[in-house]
């Protein structure tokens, strides 16, 4: 949003008028039910009266927007844009004062402006970026006097970006259909502020489509003409954003574009738009600029800060030494600026420069297409800003049970990712695969096991894979996984073979010092027979070392939706065994020629010819 302001002198003239651009809008409200308040506003005293861009403070009442979404991050936009200058702005009626205050890296707070008021009128305060390296926040407090005082549209205003472009929304989805006009119907309800959005793609991927839904051609109405629909075959996560890269990169001129993935499933702050669009286009180079993860079962928290991935042990979700981590953001505030590598494409802005420069992503599917995209462009001269205060919820990750057919896709995609953009150590790899392989089986996780096997095995069989973007893997995995009893879900209270009262629970005791040695201690009873008995394992306790030690277990799954039966088969797990040590031998020997390969094939799959074959069906 541009608008225009005019500055009154003290003499009662009119100094020329000046551009700006809305950098975020101060919200007291968040835009559903069941999200909460105290993320936006904090009642100090007395009583309040909160709407979403405007409140009331009765006689003698404090409110403060030191709070998550009430704060600008002004470390991220003095490190990364040319921005010197902010502006707060708001109508007023009544009486009363607003103070701005800042806060340093370790949040001492300190006063940096503020102004009396009384009648009505408009209030615009300006603030300077220039002591927020290292990390600190500016926000607004707000305090009436005998009588009441309204706020209306408080906001945050920065001269005109070097870059004025709007954003691109593509939402991915397969057989969402409630979650995606969900999501579409809370970007229409705050269309009049969306100026900066130009057009939503909706890649639909699923057979139960969103054009089917009863409340789709309502929201297409109230998007004025902004959405574009497509259907076409799954090609996971990466082929739904990439065909929507695809069609507006080819709309689009490509240096004036910006491009937000955006999850089907998250709960939208459609103000994580404008903040997001705004940094992106006054950032000094192009950026990624990424939200922030709130948890959608627990809203008041805060995945992390910022993200890495350490390719030498394949674990992405690393968090940054320092950033916060499962915070409540009621109760702490990010202070110290954390620089991530990447950010996960639950909403993220990729500008189309970085696409010019980077290429399209590869089409691994599913997990770690974002990673891989992040460190690419890292690699091209890019970085990415993961900006707090630009928030989504998104469904929390330690309710999501690892064993999953997904799990095969992270092991792949992951080794291809090391393979891409590390030294891409195999033996030490194998290693490390090695180790989780042996903890599945003992675990009596076999399908797992036979999952991440499977991943080791066609990363080996080099990028031809990646030839028909996925699908083929996809039913081939799901298939495999049919053959392992405890890879389903059963309700907690019809569990087969057993009667309702069901076993006793044990309990896991602490943790080891010394794994490798448990983990040996723990096959070698197996294999001989000293485990034995049948229990109950809640979620908390389902450790290898714990479970490991029984030949039945009832382990609750991650979602808590059911249990998982896990049944001792000695001939199974010694074949698994067999199968990950000739896997994983086959990746310490094999792995840097398959390495060699990806890195040479990665132009070819990344280009733009790639992605127009597989969206034209074309696996031939």
């Amino acid at each position: 949003m541009t608008t225009t302001s005019a500055a009154t002198t003290a003499d009662g003239t009119v100094s020329t008028p000046e551009v700006t651009s809305l950098a975020q809008r101060v919200l007291t409200l968040p835009p559903a039910l069941g999200l909460p308040a105290e993320l936006y506003a904090k009642r100090v005293q007395g009583r309040v009266h909160l709407e979403r861009t405007a409140f009331t403070l009765d006689p003698h009442s404090a409110l403060s927007t030191n709070t998550y979404f009430g704060r600008i991050p002004a470390s991220y936009w003095q490190r990364w844009t040319g921005v010197t200058t902010m502006t707060f702005e708001a109508e007023f009626s009544g009486e009363g004062v607003v103070e701005l205050f800042a806060s340093d890296f370790v949040g001492e707070p300190r006063t940096i402006g503020g102004q009396e008021v009384s009648g009505s009128g408009r209030i615009s305060l300006d603030v300077l970026i220039d002591k927020f390296v290292d990390g600190g926040a500016i926000w607004a407090d707000f305090r009436s006097a005998d009588g009441s005082l309204t706020i209306t549209s408080p906001r945050w205003t920065i001269p005109t970006p070097p870059r004025v472009r709007k954003t691109s929304v593509v939402i991915c989805t397969h057989n969402r259909a409630d979650d995606c006009i969900k999501t579409l119907q809370t970007l229409a309800a705050d269309l009049p502020a969306l100026d900066q959005l130009d057009s939503v793609y909706v890649i639909d991927q699923g057979d139960k489509r969103v054009s089917a839904h009863p409340a789709f051609e309502q929201v297409s109405a109230d998007l004025a003409g902004r959405m574009h629909y497509i259907n076409q075959a799954n090609l996971g996560g990466a082929g739904g954003f990439t065909r929507g890269m695809y069609e507006i990169t080819e709309i689009e001129d490509e240096h004036h574009a910006n491009v937000l993935f955006m999850d089907d499933d998250i709960i939208l702050e459609p103000e994580s738009i404008i903040r997001l669009t705004a940094f992106a286009n006054s950032a000094r180079q192009p950026v990624i600029v990424g939200a922030q993860m709130l948890y959608a079962l627990h809203p008041k928290r805060l995945h992390t800060g910022a993200e890495y991935a350490d390719l030498n042990i394949l674990e992405a979700g690393k968090v940054v030494p320092r950033a916060l981590w499962n915070a409540d953001m009621t109760k702490e505030n990010q202070e110290l600026r954390v620089d991530g590598v990447y950010n996960a494409w639950w909403s993220a802005i990729l500008p189309s420069e970085i696409v010019s420069a980077t290429g399209y992503p590869l089409p691994m599917f599913f997990q770690w297409d974002d990673i891989e995209y992040g460190y690419r462009a890292r690699e091209n001269g890019f970085t990415t800003v993961t900006l707090p205060g630009a928030g989504v919820w998104h469904a929390d990750f330690t309710w999501k049970d690892q064993d999953d057919w997904a799990r095969y896709f992270s092991v792949r995609n992951s080794l291809i990712t090391a393979a891409l953009h590390s030294d891409f150590r195999s033996k030490s790899l194998a290693r490390v695969l090695f180790g989780r392989l042996v903890a599945f089986v003992t675990s009596m996780q076999y399908g797992l096991a036979a999952t991440a096997i499977k991943g080791i095995d066609d990363f080996l069989a080099g990028p031809e894979f990646l030839h028909d973007g996925g699908q083929r893997a996809l039913s081939e995995v799901r298939e495999l996984r049919k053959a392992f009893p405890e890879t389903v879900i059963h309700s907690a209270s019809d569990v087969p073979d057993l009667p309702l009262r069901g076993e006793d629970t044990e309990r896991a005791a602490g943790h080891p010092s010394m794994l490798k040695a448990v983990l040996a201690k723990r096959l070698l009873w197996q294999l001989t027979g000293r485990n034995g008995g049948s229990v109950n394992v809640p979620l908390e306790d389902s450790h290898w070392w714990h479970v490991s030690r029984y030949t039945k277990a009832v382990v609750t799954d991650a979602s808590q939706g059911g249990v998982r039966v896990r049944q001792f088969d000695k001939d199974t797990g010694v074949r698994l065994l067999k199968e990950s040590f000739a896997a994983c031998m086959r990746l310490a020997k094999e792995g840097p020629a398959a390495a060699a390969a990806y890195r040479q094939a990665l132009p070819e799959l990344t280009s733009r010819d790639n992605w127009r074959r597989l969206f034209d069906g074309g696996a031939e």
